[in-house]
């Protein structure tokens, strides 16, 4: 053995935390991916139950509202879309501006420090502790009145 080796220390669970570091962080993004998924499906399924919604209650208004016309330079759809659009960007502009807002007025300097802060500004909520639960019977609770 040389002396280099003698003198650098032996962290044996280096490797440990590491993986434990990488199945955390493995863990984060799936949970994101499944939130992100879920968000996804449920906006495509509004929207398409609002269109068939529509559509459905009038469809000669419908098709007229996929097309320009005349007298109407520009259809329905390319309005509503454009409409989601300015909409969209004024709401993420208005929470990231709102959060902004809170992070400077608080004086925090990173995410640990904002959640010591929001945890010595609010109260702790108590954690209940279930013994002896039963589990729910869901036929009683959505019985109907007869």
């Amino acid at each position: 053995m040389t002396a280099e080796k003698e003198h650098t220390p032996l962290n044996v669970n280096s490797s440990a935390m590491t993986e434990e570091i990488d199945t955390s962080k493995m863990q984060l993004l799936k949970g994101g991916a499944f939130l992100t998924t879920v968000a996804t499906a449920g906006m495509f399924a509004g929207f398409g139950s609002t269109l068939a919604l529509a559509k459905k209650k009038s469809p000669e208004w419908f098709n007229k509202g996929l097309a320009g016309s005349a007298g109407v330079p520009e259809s329905g759809a390319s309005l509503a879309l454009r409409a989601l659009g300015w909409g969209s960007l004024y709401a993420w502009c208005g929470v990231g501006l709102l959060s902004f807002a809170v992070w400077k007025a608080m004086g925090v300097h990173s995410l640990a420090e904002f959640r010591q802060k929001m945890q010595s500004v609010f109260p702790a909520i108590p954690k209940n502790e279930v013994t002896d639960a039963q589990p729910v019977d869901w036929d009683s609770v959505f019985q109907t009145k007869s």
